[in-house]
């Protein structure tokens, strides 16, 4: 049986991935897995300076999920490639680095400073607030979309992904603009925005008000928005959100997506990724499915 997906051009040995954000960077889940075993890692978002994130308290659970405020707190691009990469190396996955920024020059220059890098491919975040554009996110109008992937594609030496935001009126819009601007792949859905309020404090949960809901509450969501997705344009995409078990996977591959990432599941079961690679092999062996592509899309055929 072959599992292997390509993705732009970057060869997989199998659909799962980490989703950014709930793996660090690999070393904080080595001992519970076996990294050799994923198609790729996708790194924690990386900014061109050092983020201190937002205040605590910035993680609540909710019914079916969390929300997290976490302002994509990391360390910045210059101990990234002195130490999270050289860790990746070690291991044969592929290595995809999200990147973030709060102007398009803080993307264009995290890109250009991994030009050189052995990194496979880039996953641009596109859910970060647009500091120049009065904080609405980059991914939330489609102009700003297409630009932003445009500057970005001038500096990147390895494929791009642009994730794109599910809080939008139509995915489809913002899918083509990505496109339009030249992006190579696609990856959705990212967390949609929530608020939790605890009632006896009468006080917001996170100290930001709201955050983004991840978890299984939201996978029907990510569902609908790969099928859409996968019919509006020619790139491949990356499918996540709420992706606990191997059937949460297969749902998104039937629904156009080539490649799938896992993220909340890691928290509470940090062996979900394996689990999945496993649970995809069992069920194309009982349902005699010789090859992983045959399955991309499938809900039409």
């Amino acid at each position: 049986m072959n599992t292997k997906v390509k993705l732009a051009g970057v060869t997989l040995k199998n659909p799962v991935m980490t989703a950014s954000g709930t793996f660090g960077s690999g070393a904080e889940y080595a001992e519970f897995v076996d990294l050799n075993r994923l198609g790729a890692v996708v790194t924690k978002g990386v900014s061109s300076v050092p983020w201190e994130g937002n205040p605590t308290p910035r993680i609540a659970e909710t019914y079916g999920g969390m929300l997290n405020a976490v302002g994509l707190q990391n360390p910045g691009i210059g101990l990234f490639v002195e130490r999270d990469i050289p860790f990746l190396m070690k291991y044969d996955t592929k290595i995809i680095v999200n990147v973030c920024g709060k102007t398009t020059e803080d993307y264009c220059e995290v890109v250009r400073r991994l030009a050189g890098q052995p990194v496979d491919m880039l996953e641009i975040n596109i859910s970060c607030p647009n500091v120049k554009e009065g904080g609405i996110a980059f991914g939330q109008d489609p102009k700003a979309v297409e630009e932003i992937t445009k500057e970005v594609k001038k500096y990147a030496k390895q494929p791009v992904i642009m994730k794109l935001s599910p809080n939008v009126t139509d995915i489809t819009e913002m899918a083509r603009a990505a496109e339009a601007g030249g992006a190579d792949a696609l990856s959705l859905i990212n967390t949609i925005t929530g608020m939790k309020i605890d009632i006896h404090r009468r006080a917001f949960a996170l100290a930001n008000k709201t955050g983004g809901l991840s978890g299984p509450a939201i996978h029907p969501v990510a569902v609908r928005m790969v099928y859409e997705t996968a019919h509006a344009v020619n790139i491949p995409i990356i499918g996540m959100g709420g992706v606990s078990t191997a059937e949460d996977a297969l749902e998104l591959i039937l629904a156009g997506a080539t490649a799938v990432s896992v993220g909340t599941a890691n928290f509470h079961n940090p062996t979900a990724t394996v689990e999945i690679v496993e649970g995809i092999l069992e069920y194309m062996e009982e349902y005699g499915v010789k090859d992983i592509a045959e399955l991309v899309g499938g809900v039409d055929q």
